[in-house]
């Protein structure tokens, strides 16, 4: 295995588990990275001005891209979908961060994740 390759399984085990542990282990674990004064995740989405089905929408394509991601090490043809779609989502994360004018440090795991998945696409092409 090359550098490169070390390199795409590396971040898609750090991206995948990552993503499933903020949403499934420890949604309703306080965070200094939460948006506003949100406590868990459903408290953030509110802050945000989303609603409970957009939650479980976001819930399930989180949880599922981040599946399809560890799966993506032994299925190769999954790498682009499940990378570039978690890097939308987390754009999207971007944004709502920046829609409630919070500080920029709070913004930066889900910048640090769009990146990582950027760089996976890059390194896949």
């Amino acid at each position: 295995m090359e550098l490169q390759e070390y390199i795409i399984l590396a971040l898609k085990i750090i991206i995948g588990i990552s993503i499933i542990n903020v949403w499934l282990v420890q949604p309703n674990k306080s965070s200094k990275w939460r948006g506003g004064d949100a406590t868990t995740i459903i408290e953030e989405f509110n802050v945000y001005g989303l609603s409970k089905t957009f939650y479980t929408v976001v819930f399930i394509l989180k949880v599922g891209l981040a599946i399809l991601l560890l799966a993506s090490i032994k299925f190769d043809f999954l790498t682009l979908y499940s990378s570039i779609g978690l890097a939308v989502l987390l754009g999207g994360s971007i944004l709502m961060h920046f829609k409630i004018k919070d500080p920029l440090y709070k913004s930066f795991p889900a910048f640090l994740f769009m990146v990582m998945n950027l760089t996976i696409v890059y390194l896949s092409l």
